[in-house]
Parts: structure tokens; C-alpha cells; sequence
């Protein structure tokens, strides 16, 4: 499991995989600034995006995966109009799970931080399958080295 903390992704230097969103006036609250509900959804296009370049490819058409926890840190407010960047990255390779870590900056600020865990699971069962060996191969390469630490990545059972 990677121990750098959650704070430490707001380094946009850690990522290589990126995706970008055009922010809405359908997402700004009623503080006029964007809704904090609008991060998840933000996230969710990041991971998607590294998902169907990335993944997919290794995994079966009918895996599913399961989201079974999500964290984020908001550290700044974030205003419409304007762009957003999410970098994503992986912290940790599991068995059947995968924790991402994503960062995601607005005007060259970092707005939030968040970590996702999903499990891939079997179509018909609806439990955890394993990752197959292509897909921890294809993972392992986008596993985040710690800010204090050239070390080898994380994979762990």
C-alpha cells in the first residue's frame, strides 16, 4: 500500500495520465462557486477515461468493476467558467482491487485531492474476481512512486 499521504498528490508533476473537462453553469451552487457533489462526478469521467485507455484492453468485455470507497480533499474553491484537469494515477494493486489516486486542478491550482477503490467483479457471481496477470502488468505501470522515494512501486495481494 503506498504511505505517501493523500495531500501529496496535489503535485501535478506525479501524473501522466490526464483528462480534461469543460466546467458547467449547471454546476455551480448556490455559494456560486462549483458544487462540492461535482468533484465525484469529475473523478468518475478521470477514472472512466484511464479505465477505457488503459484497462480495458486487458480485462474482459462483461468485468465489471465496483466502486467500494471514495475520499477527497477539497482544498480550494473552484469557480465557473472555466477548464478542469484530473490527473490520475494508481496507488495501490491488489488482488481483485485497484486504488486510484487523482488530483485535480483548475487555473493551474490544485482544487482537490481523492482516492477511489474499485473491485473488479465476475458479470454473473457479483463478487470479487482477480485481476488478470495482462491487467496488474498494464497497472504496474501507472503505480505512483512515493515524493521521498525513487523506490519500486507497490503490488501487493
Amino acid at each position: 500500500m503506498c504511505s505517501a499521504p493523500l495531500r501529496s498528490l496535489a503535485d501535478r508533476s506525479r501524473f501522466s495520465v490526464w483528462n480534461t473537462d469543460k466546467l458547467r453553469l449547471a454546476d455551480v451552487d448556490h455559494q456560486g462557486h462549483v458544487n462540492n457533489a461535482v468533484h465525484a462526478v469529475l473523478y468518475t469521467n478521470g477514472r472512466h477515461e484511464f479505465f477505457r485507455r488503459h484497462l480495458r484492453p486487458y480485462t474482459a468485455k462483461t468485468d465489471l468493476f465496483a466502486m467500494v470507497k471514495m475520499t477527497i480533499e477539497y482544498l480550494s474553491e473552484m469557480h465557473y467558467p472555466g477548464e478542469v484537469e484530473v490527473g490520475t494515477l494508481i496507488r495501490r494493486i491488489g488482488r481483485s482491487s485497484i486504488t486510484f489516486g487523482q488530483a485535480m486542478f483548475n487555473d493551474g491550482r490544485c482544487i482537490a485531492v481523492s482516492e477511489a477503490v474499485m473491485v473488479m467483479l465476475d458479470p454473473v457471481t457479483r463478487r470479487a474476481k482477480p485481476l488478470t496477470p495482462e491487467a496488474v502488468t498494464q497497472l504496474a505501470g501507472f503505480v505512483e512512486t512515493p515524493p521521498s522515494s525513487k523506490a519500486n512501486a507497490v503490488v501487493s495481494e
